[in-house]
C-alpha cells in the first residue's frame, strides 16, 4: 500500500462538538448525584418509617404522621361494613377492590383495602365477601382515599352491605364511621389476614429506583465521553493531512 493510501487518524479540535459535551456532561453527571442523593434519602426515610412502625402504636401515628405509603402494624378486629369500589380490573378481568373497616384496639378505626376480588357475570349480582372473626395483625401501607380526580357522585348513606361504590371519599367514609382517620391501609399483600388479591404497584418510589435512574445518567454521560473522543479523531490520508475539515 502506497503512502498516498495509508490513512491515520489524529485528533483534531472541532469547538463545536466540544461545546456540546461541555454543556451536557455536567448536566448528566448532576443528575446521576442527585438520584445518588436521593436514594439515599429515600432509604433513611424508610429505615426511619420502619423503626417507628415497630415503636409507635396506631393512635400515636394518627397523631404524628400519615404519610402516604408509611408502614403501619395493626392488631385488632374486622368489622363488618365493607364497600366494593367498582371498575378494577387485574389482567383484564372487572372487579372491585373491598374495602372493609377494621378497629385496632389502640387507635381509632381505619379502612382497609383487602385486594381484587372478581366480579360475577351480571351487574345486579355482587361477589361474596365476608369479615374474618377473630384478632389478627395487619402489616401494610398507609394511602390516600380511592377519589378519581373528578369526583364522580359519592354513595348514599345507609342501606345493605356490602355497597358498591365508584369511589369512596373520606367525607362519604365518615358519614357511616365518623372516627376515621384521613388516611386508609392497604394490605401489604395476599398472605395478610382477610386479604384477597392484593398485589399492588409499590407506594412509594424505594432508594433501588432511584439507583437505577443514576445508572442510566452515568451510562449515558460515558456514551457522551466516549462518542466525544472517537468522533474528534478523524482519518487523514496523505492528500489530506492539511484539510482542516
Amino acid at each position: 500500500m502506497s503512502d498516498s493510501q495509508r490513512q491515520r487518524r489524529h485528533w483534531q479540535f472541532d469547538w463545536r462538538l466540544l461545546v456540546f459535551s461541555g454543556v451536557f456532561l455536567p448536566v448528566l453527571i448532576s443528575l446521576g448525584i442527585w438520584q445518588l442523593n436521593r436514594a439515599a434519602e429515600k432509604q433513611l426515610l424508610l429505615d426511619q418509617w420502619q423503626q417507628e412502625a415497630e415503636n409507635l402504636d396506631w393512635s400515636d401515628m394518627v397523631a404524628r404522621d400519615l404519610s402516604n405509603g408509611r408502614p403501619v402494624t395493626l392488631t385488632g378486629l374486622y368489622g363488618n361494613r365493607s364497600w366494593l369500589l367498582d371498575n378494577r380490573t387485574r389482567d383484564g378481568v372487572p372487579g372491585y377492590e373491598v374495602l372493609t373497616e377494621f378497629r385496632p384496639f389502640a387507635g381509632p378505626p381505619v379502612v382497609v383495602n383487602r385486594g381484587w376480588v372478581q366480579a360475577l357475570r351480571t351487574r345486579d349480582q355482587l361477589p361474596e365477601v365476608s369479615s374474618p372473626e377473630g384478632v389478627f395483625t395487619l402489616e401494610g401501607r398507609i394511602s390516600d382515599y380511592p377519589v378519581p380526580p373528578v369526583l364522580v357522585d359519592q354513595p348514599a348513606v345507609g342501606g345493605q352491605w356490602p355497597r358498591r361504590v365508584q369511589s369512596l371519599s373520606e367525607e362519604a367514609a365518615r358519614a357511616e364511621i365518623p372516627e376515621l382517620p384521613g388516611r386508609i391501609v392497604r394490605l401489604s399483600g395476599g398472605q395478610q389476614p382477610g386479604a384477597y388479591r392484593a398485589d399492588w404497584e409499590p407506594d412509594l418510589m424505594g432508594p433501588q429506583t432511584h439507583y437505577g435512574y443514576a445508572t442510566q445518567w452515568f451510562a449515558l454521560a460515558v456514551a457522551l465521553t466516549i462518542l466525544t473522543v472517537v468522533a474528534s479523531y478523524r482519518k487523514t490520508g496523505a492528500n489530506n493531512d492539511n484539510d482542516d475539515g
